[in-house]
Formats: structure tokens, C-alpha cells, sequence
């Protein structure tokens, strides 16, 4: 007869795969070949049907130490977690910002053009702070940042970063948010400052719930947008129609609203305080 197999042990986290936290491996080794400043980059809010798309970017140079315990890709971290987490990642990198881009932005450029726009406000941001940035470790597997020969910032002169800025190496990274300590502090900070400013655009439109949705298509706010119909803050380009029957406009924000849909942020891409 064979003996029963003994139970497995479970881990001291309840039996989950324990989690792998990102280092500075690949920034380190940036800098080892001649890089003085990388910047980790990450966005949020490209998929939402609201809001702005947001990107973070957080510098760091040789001197830089590791990165604050528990952070991981912010989408592995509860809401309180992130927000906790945020005064650390603040403290520890060389310089960090976030740039937005605005609805309006975004259904005139299109979602690459917007996402390029808001990586470049939040550069040129650490620029004022750190100087020029070498490198910039983005996540995934397509550069959105890099300026094209022809495109829309020098046909409308809207790059943030200016003419006279050198244009940083782009090194793009699958997963980079679960590798670069870097990415993963931007992931973190672009998230806590966009979901603030969806709270603070829920107070202005309750019927969408974007507190809670941060202006993705949750059920609640789908079905807002059938009963009342798209705001100046949705992405009137993304068919809303297709999701608000017959749909009725909604009052228009205050007037403290920005020109570009975007409430709360300065004219270079920022929360305002």
C-alpha cells in the first residue's frame, strides 16, 4: 500500500507565489554605460472613456539607492497602499512629475499623439529640476515618447520640452513596471494623482461615479452615460454613442474648468495645488 503524501507546507503569505519586487538592475547598467540621468516612465488612463491620460516619470542617477519597500507595479497595490507608498517615492528618486493630457487632447490628437504629450509636460517638469534626462525606460513594446520627423508638436509648436531640449534615448521594456524600480514608482505616482483628480471631477458630474470608475466603463458609469448622455470631460472621439442611447448633453462644467476639459491642471500638464 503507499503511504498518503503529507500535506504541502503552505508559505507565510497563504500559499501565493511570492512576488518578485522590481530593482534598479536595468537603470544601473544605463548608467554604467555612460548615462548620468534615466528616467522610468509609465502611463494611466489610456483605456479609460474619461479623464485625462496621465504619465509619470521618476529620475534617477548612480547616487540613487533602493527603491522604498513594498513597491511593485501600482495596479498590484490596494488604493491605500499606493497613496501610502507616495511621500517615499516623492523623497527617494533624484526628481519625479506627472504630465496629463486632457480629453479635448486627446479626441484632436489621438490617444499616441496625447500619450506623447503628456510624457513630454512631465519631462520637461524634471527638467527644470535635474536637468536633461539621458534615458527613458518606457513600459511595453512601442515608443509613444520619441518625437517623429513629422508630427503634430512642430506643425502646432506644442512640445513641451522646446527645440533646444536634446531628445533623451528611449529604451522600451515588456513589463518594465514589474522590473525598473523607476517605472514602477512612476506607475504609482501617475495613478494616486489621476484617481485625485477623478475624485475631484466625481464632485462636479455624481452621476458617473468616477470616484469610484476613475472614468473607466464600470457598469455605473456606462449607465450614466445612457441616461445623461457624454461631458466635456469624456473622449467624445472613442464613440461614445455606441454605449449612449439617444443620448442628452449634460451641463456644462464651471467656468474655473480648463479650455482643454481638463479641471485642476496648470497649462503645462499639472495638478494644480
Amino acid at each position: 500500500m503507499r503511504r498518503p503524501t503529507p500535506p504541502r507546507r503552505r508559505a507565510a503569505n497563504g500559499g501565493a507565489k511570492q512576488r518578485r519586487s522590481p530593482t534598479l538592475r536595468h537603470e544601473r547598467a544605463l548608467l554604467t554605460g555612460g548615462a548620468r540621468l534615466v528616467a522610468g516612465m509609465d502611463e494611466v488612463g489610456r483605456g479609460a472613456l474619461a479623464g485625462p491620460v496621465s504619465v509619470g516619470v521618476v529620475v534617477v542617477d548612480a547616487a540613487t539607492r533602493t527603491a522604498p519597500q513594498g513597491l511593485t507595479d501600482s495596479k498590484l497595490l490596494t488604493p491605500a497602499a499606493r497613496v501610502a507608498m507616495v511621500p517615499q517615492l516623492q523623497r527617494w528618486g533624484v526628481a519625479w512629475a506627472v504630465g496629463h493630457a486632457g480629453p479635448a487632447e486627446i479626441d484632436a490628437h489621438g490617444i499616441v499623439a496625447a500619450l506623447r504629450l503628456a510624457g513630454r509636460r512631465a519631462l520637461a517638469q524634471v527638467r527644470r529640476t535635474c536637468g536633461d534626462v539621458d534615458v527613458v525606460l518606457l513600459d511595453g513594446s512601442h515608443d509613444w515618447l520619441s518625437r517623429a520627423d513629422v508630427d503634430l508638436f512642430e506643425a502646432a509648436a506644442l512640445d513641451p520640452l522646446g527645440p533646444e531640449a536634446p531628445e533623451p534615448g528611449v529604451r522600451t521594456l515588456v513589463k518594465a513596471d514589474l522590473q525598473c524600480s523607476s517605472v514602477a514608482a512612476a506607475s504609482v505616482l501617475a495613478k494616486v494623482e489621476r484617481d485625485g483628480l477623478l475624485v475631484r471631477l466625481a464632485r462636479q458630474y455624481p452621476a458617473f461615479a468616477w470616484d469610484q470608475n476613475k472614468g473607466y466603463s464600470a457598469p455605473a458609469h456606462l449607465d450614466a452615460l445612457r441616461r445623461h448622455g457624454p461631458t466635456p470631460q469624456h473622449r467624445r472621439s472613442w464613440n461614445l454613442r455606441a454605449l449612449a442611447d439617444d443620448a442628452v448633453e449634460a451641463p456644462a462644467p464651471p467656468a474655473a474648468t480648463l479650455d482643454a476639459g481638463l479641471a485642476d491642471v496648470t497649462a503645462d500638464g499639472r495638478m494644480a495645488p
